[in-house]
């Protein structure tokens, strides 16, 4: 029964069930990014370039007598440097957020009994190391 128990007890464990929420709502964010790379911004950015090379497709970019679609290449290199981009602002105000929310809620306590007396010992002993020596 304790290796039962060991395994129910990791499995529904705060830390894996987060991990699972968090790759099923990565998986979904992920299609959202890509729609919005793919069917926003690069057109809007590389749509002038391709319409003033006559292509209508960054991919059709061959080089010439082979087989070797660059232009495919460049458009995956171009989708990721987007995808990451796009990521990193997103984190970048996540944990702006976040910090100024811990700034927030940060809450002085006042201090303890033990503190005090503390403090009144150094404070105690800081006088008589100032006071001449007779």
């Amino acid at each position: 029964m304790g290796f039962i128990k060991e395994f129910k007890d990791f499995a529904v464990k705060g830390n894996v069930i987060d991990l699972a929420v968090g790759v099923i709502i990565g998986g979904a964010f992920g299609k959202i990014v890509s729609s919005l790379v793919e069917d926003i911004i690069t057109p809007a950015l590389l749509g002038p370039a391709l319409k003033a090379a006559g292509l209508a497709d960054l991919s059709k970019l061959t080089l010439t007598g082979t087989a070797i679609k660059y232009g495919s290449f460049v458009s995956q290199v171009l989708s990721f440097l987007i995808v990451a981009f796009i990521l990193f602002l997103m984190i970048r105000i996540l944990n702006g957020a976040k910090k100024k929310q811990e700034k927030e809620t940060v809450i002085v306590s006042p201090p303890t009994q033990e503190q005090i007396l503390l403090t009144e010992i150094r404070d105690l002993l800081k006088k008589q190391n100032k006071k001449p020596l007779s």
